[in-house]
Parts: structure tokens; sequence; C-alpha cells
């Protein structure tokens, strides 16, 4: 049997850790600075392109100290704080920028792509068009506005752009695949398998290429087929990102818990800052009843990523086991702020507000939680269970 044929059920690449847009400094916002200030202005661009945050952030705020309508000093240290992933600073000061020179597109650039890395795709859309619009040549602009259309279900209108950077980037097979994806969504039959056909002449037998037909047989269930294709991908290339997250996601289905924390340790060694490897780490070690180590590992995915409702969940359970209530209380709150809707949660905090003596506010959590459970099954504690598998490419992990 040839490939799996590319499904809509699969969710393509959306990490930047393959997909790596770069900011625009401003380079040609310089003129016009009083005599006294340019070579401040100069310094920092300097030190910005040299990667000395610190002295760029001095110098760009010595400019402003100076001239508070330097417009390059204000998207340049936007640009600073996009380095520093200090994402509200960062969108701060490029709107700034952007009321002085509401007509330079790479402001705009530069705000659709700080929405763009903190996964908020529809607040990017609006921004890149302007940039489409009037700089219909740039490719980064076509490709970033293309993938935030498809990453918000708007597969038509993200079509257009993305085939804009076929000249540029179609021996990229997550830029193939995510075309081939949604070429499938709008059934544009000959668009599919002329991308499908360019994936196979450009993937070969390459470790990337196993990596894409396991996924396809994961979002199909077909999960030997798919343990082979990672494992040919792992012998190919043992460091791809996410290979030892799916050979570890399927070793867990399989109750095979030991090899799941074999494969996952190896998957955090190679990249040690995407959250979900560490949320799904601390779930096999919770279920191999080593609360010590997945309490570390659950704290280690909300530092880095806030929203990870699954891994307060789990935090929230380990709290409860121990008979650490307060503490319980307050983690499974952070998880129900970000997931209202979760029957395991309201169920969870019931128990918890039992244990603290507070029964009438139990009781109504307890309620909620059956009111829920009889609505829709809790797709929130497949995932800490293991039946389901979080795609770490994907926003949210679906």
């Amino acid at each position: 049997m040839g490939p799996p044929v590319i499904s809509h059920r699969f969710i393509p690449f959306a990490s930047l850790l393959f997909l790596c847009f770069l900011e625009l400094p401003a380079t040609d916002l310089q003129p016009g600075l009083p005599p006294e200030v340019a070579p401040v202005f100069s310094r920092g661009e300097a030190a910005l392109a040299s990667g000395d945050l610190p002295a760029a952030e001095k110098a760009f705020r010595e400019v402003l100290a100076k001239d508070p309508q330097a417009v390059g000093a204000y998207a340049n240290l936007g640009v600073v704080y996009m380095r520093q992933q200090k994402w509200d600073a960062a969108l701060t000061e490029l709107h700034k920028a952007e009321k002085l020179a509401p007509s330079v597109p790479g402001i705009r650039l530069n705000i659709g792509l700080a929405y763009y890395r903190q996964q908020k795709y529809k607040e990017a859309i609006s921004p890149l068009q302007t940039v489409v619009r009037d700089l219909p040549s740039s490719g980064q602009a076509q490709y970033l506005l293309g993938l935030c259309e498809f990453l918000t279900e708007k597969y038509a209108d993200a079509l257009p752009h993305l085939q804009a950077v076929w000249d540029q980037e179609s021996s990229n097979l997550a830029y193939l695949y995510t075309v081939a994806v949604a070429a499938d969504k709008t059934h544009n039959n000959d668009l599919e398998e002329k991308t499908i056909a360019r994936m196979l002449q450009v993937g070969r037998d390459s470790a990337e290429m196993h990596l894409f037909i396991g996924k396809a047989y994961v979002g199909r269930n077909e999960l030997d087929k798919a343990r082979e294709e990672f494992a040919k991908a792992a012998e190919i290339n043992p460091r791809l990102p996410f290979v030892h997250y799916y050979l570890g996601g399927i070793a867990r289905r399989r109750s095979d818990l030991p090899r799941a924390k074999e494969e996952l340790l190896k998957e955090v060694e190679i990249d040690p800052d995407v959250a979900e490897n560490w949320d799904q780490l601390g779930a096999v070690c919770y279920l191999l009843e080593d609360s010590a180590s997945a309490e570390r590992y659950y704290r280690k995915a909300v530092d880095l990523d806030k929203t990870m409702a699954t891994a307060w969940y789990g935090l929230a359970r380990i709290y409860q086991d121990s008979q650490r209530y307060p503490e319980a209380l307050k983690v499974v709150n952070a998880a129900l702020a970000l997931e209202k809707q979760s029957a395991s949660l309201h169920f969870l905090k019931g128990q918890v507000l039992l244990r603290l003596g507070r029964e009438k506010e139990a009781r109504v959590e307890l309620a909620e939680g059956n009111r829920l459970a009889r609505i829709a099954q809790d797709e929130l504690a497949r995932k800490a269970s293991g039946q389901s598998m979080p795609d770490p490419q994907s926003p949210g992990g679906q």
C-alpha cells in the first residue's frame, strides 16, 4: 500500500520550528532624526543586528527620550521585544510606530507576525491583509496570511495566498502539506494531486516524509502503520523533532508506559521548548505513579504555556491525591479559566471543595459537571488519560 491520501482529519505543520518567519527591523526610517540622535539610532541598529538586545533597547529608548516622534525607534523596539517573546510590549511599540507611519507595510507585517507567534491567528489576519494589499510581492506576507487563514479554517481564502509562494516554497514539505490539506478541504482535486506528487518528489525517503506519512496514519487511527513510519523517520534522523513524541504517544496508547516515557524523554532533550512534550511526559509519569516527576514535568509545561489546560488539570489531580487541597483548588481554577465547559474539571473542583468543607459550592460544581457530561464527552479528560494524542504542531495541540 502506498502513502495514505492527505486527509482533512490531519492537521498540518503550524510550528515555528519549521516555519521560521523573520521580523523586519526598521532600517529605512532613520531619515529626519536630529543630528545628535542619529548616531544613537545607528548604535541601536548595530546592537539589534548583532543580537545584543539589551543594548539595542537602551539605545532606542535614548532616541525616544530625545525625539518622541522617532518612528524607527518604536518599530525596532517592537522587534527587540518580539525576539524576547515579550508580546504585549512588542505590540505596544509596533502600534505606536504604525500610528506615526501608517503607510509602512513592514510595521504591519511585524504586527501580524507578533500575533502569529502567539497563535492568535484571527488577530493576525487584518494587518497581514493590508500588507498583501499594499505589497503583493511580499512572499512572507502572502505565506503568513495564507497560514493564518488556513489555521482559522478559511481554506478558500488561504489557498490563493499559499499558491502565491509556490515557486519559493514548493521544496518545503511543511508548506506542501498545508497546501494539500487546503486543497482537499476546498475539493480542488487537481491542486491536491499536484501537491501530493510534489511532496513525494521532494520527500522521497526522507525522515520528514516518513513523519508526515506517520501523522496521516495517526489521523486514520492506524497506529501500527504509523509506528512503522515514525520508526523509519527516527532511524534516518533520530533528532528530528516530533518523531519521538509520536512514538511515545503510540506506546502510551498501547499501555507500554516505560517505553512511552523513554521516547518522550528523548523528545524533550531534542526540543525542550514545546509545552506539549512536557505535558505528555507528566501524564505518563502520573500513570506510572511517579507523582514527583509528573508534577515537575507539568510545571515545566505551564511555565512554557500558561494556556495548557491539560497540564493544569494534571497538577490539580496530583495535589488532590496528596491532599494538598488549597493548591489543588488554585490550579483547577486556572484550568477552568481555560476550559469552562470541561465536565472533568467541574467534577474535580467539586471533590476538592468537599474536602475543604465547602459543601454548598461543591454541590454547584458537581451539578455543573453532571450537566456538561450529559452534553458531550470531555475531550480534556481524554487527552489527559492518553485516549487521544494531541498534535504539538497545531494550535492548541489538537
